[in-house]
């Protein structure tokens, strides 16, 4: 996507790009560049199905368990490209520099380890490159940037509790939060929350996904049952205004993808995805790319959506980045630089 100012209504508007923000909810394989995912595959001899070797995002929803499906067996395919320690620190390290591009200045990159640990020598090994793999990048690019472990829902709620237990062994070498993704339509919120225990009583932040497959319940078992800090989508909590006011009490941030909703089929069209609701029911928003690879869009382009569909002036759009710095896990130096450089781009003179 090209950076440039562009004219909404006829009135000048200033550069997406240009203003500072967190990014919350980005998964590893799922940030990687298309061509980097063509190279890795010649690479390896992995022969890509068409709809990850076009070029162009694969047609996907995931409203139904054969779309979801579709969608998981694609992201397996990417990340059985992803081999060695070499291939870790080009993916990290590639998607720190898109997020520069598009004005991060924090990132939380979201991966779950057991994905990796058979090629990589097993669970610890795995952390260790990836963790490794981000203090390089974060250096080189000089992005703000930590990781978020997170559990698998499809599996048993032992394995979470492992990964919360390993997730706290390295709180102290850049992980931040504990996470849970997958199909919220299998698996209870309630049964992980031991391991929910054992990730904040290790003084992680909790950040599962809800409320994009299902609807409000999904995000209301994650503050009942995970006592969420954060809520990766949690979208359809805007059916609920008792959910709805809850979040906003709480101050709990949801980490909302809108080009992702619509790739899967969650809304229709990018104005149906309920930024508005949410903002103007005082939930703190943090906007996401999700999954770029086969979403097709990245960070900047998650605020041109507000702009574009939801009529979010940059006023507003300054308040959704600080609405993202303040949901983050960087420390309070990275805070006010990021925040002191929303003001600046917002007094700024709009092209």
């Amino acid at each position: 996507m090209e950076h440039v100012s562009e004219h909404v209504s006829g009135s000048a508007v200033r550069d997406i790009s240009l203003l500072p923000k967190a990014h919350l909810h980005l998964h590893f394989t799922g940030s990687m560049r298309p061509t980097t995912l063509i190279e890795l595959a010649d690479k390896y001899g992995v022969h890509l199905p068409e709809a990850l070797s076009s070029g162009t995002p694969p047609q996907l929803r995931a409203t139904d368990e054969r779309g979801w499906f579709r969608f998981q067996r694609l992201y397996d395919i990417a990340r059985s490209c992803l081999r060695e320690p070499e291939d870790i620190r080009r993916l990290v390290r590639e998607a720190a520099e898109e997020d520069v591009r598009d004005g991060s200045g924090w990132l939380e990159i979201q991966v779950d380890p057991t994905s990796y640990a058979p090629l990589l020598g097993g669970l610890t090994p795995a952390m260790e490159i990836i963790l490794d793999a981000v203090d390089t990048a974060a250096r080189e690019t000089g992005l703000g940037m930590r990781v978020l472990v997170a559990a698998n829902r499809m599996k048993h709620p032992l394995e979470a509790r492992t990964l919360a237990r390993l997730a706290v062994r390295y709180a102290d070498r850049g992980v931040v939060g504990f996470g849970l993704s997958n199909d919220e339509r299998r698996g209870m919120a309630r049964d992980f929350d031991r391991a929910f225990a054992i990730a904040r009583d290790g003084g992680l932040l909790a950040a599962p996904h809800g409320g994009e497959l299902t609807g409000p319940a999904s995000v209301r078992d994650c503050l009942d049952d995970l006592r969420a800090t954060r809520v990766g989508h949690g979208v359809r909590a805007a059916e609920d205004p008792r959910v709805l006011r809850k979040l906003a009490e709480r101050g709990v941030t949801c980490e909302v993808c809108p080009s992702s909703n619509v790739a899967l089929g969650v809304y229709e069209k990018p104005e149906d995805v309920p930024l508005r609701t949410l903002f103007e029911a005082g939930v703190p928003l943090a906007l996401g790319a999700d999954d770029p690879l086969l979403f097709g869009s990245r960070l900047a382009a998650q605020y041109e959506i507000a702009r574009r569909h939801h009529a979010f002036t940059d006023a507003e759009l300054a308040e959704l980045a600080r609405q993202s710095v303040r949901g983050s896990a960087a420390p309070e130096d990275v805070r006010r630089k990021l925040l002191s450089g929303i003001d600046d781009w917002l007094t700024s003179p709009a092209a």
